[in-house]
């Protein structure tokens, strides 16, 4: 159990003020993350690493020479948000190109693809490389869809280590997808973790069992099977591992045996007595092994045993130095802290700038009134029903869709009430609440409401002088396709879209028969209700709920749970002091 926390809503950011505290020579704070404490050598490639926390040590811990630029951190367990991805990437960035990585989460790939998008088009060259190590998340045929797990580890130092010799942006990404093919990974979890403030864990597994394939943000594994003595587990991990590499003659491998938090460094050398073992039978030369906890889930009891297959570039790559907060190699070598112009603490003002301001018209201001009632409204409603969104999401996902829904309602509200002070535009005030729900929630939730709040303010305007109820269907279907654009989803796939689909639909249809928008939306609302009822018994086919899909069946999706009732309370709010349509 997490146990020492003071606000568990604030877990993330007291744990990176203290980071930040005690390694204050080698890391300093940006917007979203942290980066070394020195600038970037003009000209080199940095490597910006990230996820969301709960991992140390990655992703804040592998920040230094011979390893990562920079890391975005995002809440625990959850995506940064594509501004904190963009703001470290901006901080890191030396002339050489950025390169930002994570593991193949659809929140961390969301996010961080908008954070390179935008880096480009302001002329900073940047590339994503995501990791698929986990063979347990997807078939062989489907490596483009499995997790990044402690893979992850890998894939980062041989980026960073070709950076630090001065490679290319083209040859550093190059590196990383070779390491990312050259890679897998197994795990088993003996027991779930437990986020700071709740009192039971994310999943539990039966007494005598383990769960075989976990993931690294909570996920239970994809079966279970007895807990087994230590040797035979080591040859189940060994055997999953080894099985899709391409090891050829003289083989060699980089390996880890890596703790998730709460089993303890004595009990991985008792399997990797075996495993070491167990590889030299097969003829296999082990090359520089770790064995500890290097890419954690909280206190998850359990580990997972990583193989990389070398070969004379990724074994110079995999053993050259590295000195970081969290991890060491080769300590006194010519990689130092000393080279590189000591960064400045002040925060570049432009990662930091507000939504600017638009002159409204008075049907505008009046829309932005009852978006931001419907807004506090639906605050109110999501801190109710929190905990119960988190469970729901924990039957096959990371348990964290609750927390993110109310740190994003949070975060929306308090951008949104200065512009109902002062009288803006309904189109300034989504934005502003968008923007603050992308980058203060992160994760796929954060990332789509805050695309969809965007899309509908600009679809609206702060010009308009008449705002009807065909425009209010407009804005709608304009935020339903940002979020099935930049979710790559479509109806069916159990998502929020199989609840704000049936929505708009219902909605476009009343309006365009003549009823007042209050009446449409109370009845689309119900519509909205039942569709996200009726994604109990779907199948998820994206996001991270897939590689457990049989477990979702007989639960709605927890994101067009929380929609649905976002829509019904938003209506409500909007419905208030209205008797017509004029």
């Amino acid at each position: 159990m997490t146990r020492l926390y003071d606000d568990p809503a604030e877990f993330m950011e007291d744990m990176l003020a203290g980071f930040l505290d005690a390694h204050r020579d080698r890391v300093t704070g940006v917007p979203g993350g942290v980066v070394r404490s020195t600038q970037t050598a003009p000209g080199k490639v940095a490597v910006v690493v990230g996820g969301g926390s709960g991992h140390y040590p990655a992703f804040c811990g592998v920040v230094g020479p011979g390893f990562a630029d920079g890391a975005v951190v995002g809440n625990i367990f959850t995506s940064p948000s594509a501004e904190d991805a963009y703001s470290v990437g901006r901080a890191a960035s030396g002339g050489g190109g950025v390169v930002i990585t994570s593991g193949n989460y659809a929140g961390d790939v969301m996010n961080f693809t908008q954070a390179q998008e935008r880096l480009t088009a302001e002329g900073i060259e940047a590339r994503v490389v995501f990791v698929t190590d986990d063979v347990a998340s997807a078939p062989v045929s489907d490596v483009a869809k499995r997790r990044g797990i402690a893979g992850d580890f890998v894939v980062f130092k041989a980026m960073g280590a070709a950076a630090e010799e001065g490679c290319s942006l083209d040859e550093v990404v190059r590196i990383g997808i070779k390491a990312n093919d050259r890679t897998r990974t197994l795990g088993v979890a003996f027991a779930g973790c437990t986020m700071p403030g709740a009192d039971h864990p994310l999943f539990t597994v039966p007494v005598g069992k383990m769960g075989v394939g976990l993931g690294i943000h909570g996920e239970p594994g994809v079966s279970e099977d007895a807990i087994q003595p230590a040797a035979d587990l080591a040859r189940r991990l060994v055997d999953g591992a080894i099985a899709e590499l391409e090891l050829g003659e003289n083989p060699r491998v980089g390996a880890i045996l890596n703790g998730l938090g709460a089993t303890k460094y004595e009990e991985l050398f008792v399997v990797w007595k075996t495993v070491s073992a167990l590889l030299r039978e097969r003829g296999v030369t082990i090359v520089d092994p770790e064995v500890g906890e290097l890419v954690t889930s909280l206190d998850m009891a359990g580990c997972s045993l990583t193989l990389v297959a070398l070969d004379d570039e990724l074994e110079r790559l995999w053993r050259a130095p590295a000195d970081t907060p969290a991890y060491r190699k080769a300590a006194g070598s010519a990689v130092g802290w000393a080279a590189g112009e000591r960064r400045h603490e002040s925060v570049d003002d432009a990662l930091t700038g507000g939504e600017a301001h638009a002159v409204a018209t008075a049907a505008s201001v009046a829309c932005a009134a009852r978006a931001f009632r419907a807004l506090t409204e639906m605050q109110t409603a999501l801190v109710e029903v929190e905990d119960e969104l988190g469970r729901i999401d924990a039957i096959a996902g990371d348990g964290d869709h609750g927390r993110g829904m109310v740190k994003g309602i949070a975060a929306a509200v308090g951008a949104a009430r200065p512009c109902a002070d002062d009288g803006s535009g309904v189109a300034t005030l989504l934005r502003s609440a968008g923007r603050a729900w992308q980058t203060k929630a992160g994760g796929t939730s954060g990332a789509l409401w805050g695309a969809a709040l965007i899309a509908v303010g600009d679809r609206l305007g702060d010009e308009r002088d008449e705002i009807a109820g065909a425009d209010v269907v407009a804005a709608l279907r304009a935020g339903q396709d940002a979020i099935q654009r930049l979710g790559k989803c479509e109806l069916g796939d159990k998502t929020m879209l199989d609840a704000l689909g049936p929505f708009v639909t219902a909605l476009e249809r009343d309006v365009s028969a003549g009823r007042t928008l209050p009446a449409a939306w109370a009845a689309a609302a119900v519509v909205a209700e039942r569709a996200a009822k009726d994604t109990a018994p779907m199948t998820p086919r994206v996001g991270r709920a897939r590689p457990l899909a049989e477990r979702s069946i007989g639960t709605p999706d927890a994101g067009a749970t929380s929609l649905a009732l976002c829509l019904g309370v938003a209506g409500r709010a909007l419905a208030v002091g209205v008797t017509d349509e004029a």
